[in-house]
């Protein structure tokens, strides 16, 4: 049976962080609120938690995991990012964005998409993923809670906690979220594409 934190959304406890984190780095699988619905998170290295997330999703090998970063220093280590691609991010992180770009050699083989050898960046705009970030002092593998069957984030953490708490370490309560996934931007290619519309904003990227 997993842990089960209520965290306050605005200012999260760091008791509580320090807690999340330790569970983390032990291997843990997590769930945790984001701007754009619940995810599902562990440490890069942890393959053991990579594959209860495929089983907790149903996913198959192709599936695009993301790095979920607290800001934009971390992410050169893992992704080719060039400087209109950096501006763009700049301007619009934290928010409801994943970013795809090609990977580094930095990057564990798992977790890059297996023909495009490729990654997903993103930078919440949620206080308690950003705290979560902070303290953890990496980035944190991750996917979106959307459940086999559906097509929407997670956004209930006590449903959430109804139907997965024999199945994660613990889940970080922060309140009911937006149900819409993020929107994806694809620039990994000469052209940058709109891969998903989504939660955030298209405009600037139009």
């Amino acid at each position: 049976m997993s842990q089960f934190f209520y965290v306050h959304p605005e200012t999260p406890q760091v008791r509580l962080m320090k807690q999340a984190v330790e569970i983390i780095k032990k291997g843990g699988v997590i769930i945790y609120p984001t701007d754009s619905g619940y995810a599902l998170g562990c440490l890069m290295d942890n393959k053991r938690g990579l594959e209860r997330i495929y089983q907790i999703r149903s996913l198959d090998k192709k599936h695009n995991f993301t790095l979920v970063c607290r800001d934009l220093s971390e992410i050169a280590n893992f992704a080719r990012v060039d400087n209109q691609a950096y501006r763009a991010l700049k301007s619009n992180t934290p928010g409801a964005y994943t970013f795809i770009f090609k990977s580094t050699k930095e990057l564990p083989k798992r977790l890059m998409n297996p023909t495009k050898r490729t990654i997903g960046i993103r930078i919440p705009d949620n206080a308690i993923a950003l705290a979560l970030l902070e303290e953890l002092g990496e980035p944190l593998m991750t996917t979106s809670l959307i459940l086999p069957g559906k097509d929407s984030t997670e956004f209930d953490p006590e449903e959430i906690r109804d139907q997965l708490e024999n199945q994660v370490d613990l889940i970080l309560n922060g309140g009911y979220l937006g149900e819409a996934p993020t929107t994806v931007i694809d620039f990994s290619d000469d052209e940058v594409v709109i891969a998903r519309e989504g939660a955030g904003d298209l405009t600037p990227f139009q």
